[in-house]
């Protein structure tokens, strides 16, 4: 597998990462570097985590992992999604949007985006790849992507506060349901 391959497998498995990264930064109202490089490593590194587990586990476990990611990350993004919209319906129009950056939420976040990622690194066992050189190069492209998304997301969350946290829980829902519809259909 070239490089041309790896950059796109990069630029795929991050977008999950850097939609929700948009939707994280939607709610930040006062943006710091801390938000952008721990959105970057929460996200870059299980990207490049959730690979190499993959590549670890094998051929032997691809069939199930394949059969429930969907269900998972629609879970995942379901809850966060609706926690997002409940917090906005609660918050008054005048206070400040205040960030959930805690290991909690983020782990949450970093897992339900980089579960496709692990049938990724079982896929790498069976080509042969350079499993160090993927898993770096996928978390390094996602934390970019990341970073990236919370800028993006902050710009336009700053101007709208609750209503940019309820198209930011509308969305993660959506995309849950994208991956459950994607699977179960196709």
């Amino acid at each position: 597998m070239g490089i041309a391959e790896l950059l796109v497998i990069a630029v795929g498995v991050s977008m999950d990462a850097f939609a929700v990264a948009i939707c994280k930064g939607l709610s930040v109202s006062r943006l710091r570097p801390k938000h952008v490089a721990l959105t970057g490593l929460w996200f870059g590194g299980f990207q490049a985590l959730m690979p190499l587990i993959g590549y670890f586990l094998g051929i032997s476990f691809s069939s199930f992992v394949s059969s429930v990611d969907h269900w998972i990350a629609f879970i995942l993004l379901g809850i966060i999604g609706g926690n997002m919209i409940k917090d906005s319906c609660e918050k008054d129009g005048d206070v400040a949007l205040e960030p959930d950056f805690s290991v909690k939420t983020m782990f949450t976040m970093a897992v339900a985006t980089s579960i496709d990622a692990l049938a990724v690194g079982v896929t790498f066992a069976f080509l042969g790849v350079n499993i160090w050189y993927a898993v770096a190069f996928i978390g390094i492209a996602t934390a970019l992507f990341s970073g990236a998304g919370v800028l993006i997301g902050n710009f336009f969350g700053a101007r709208w506060k609750s209503k940019a946290e309820f198209a930011g829980g509308f969305i993660l829902i959506a995309m849950g349901l994208k991956i459950l519809l994607e699977h179960t259909l196709g």
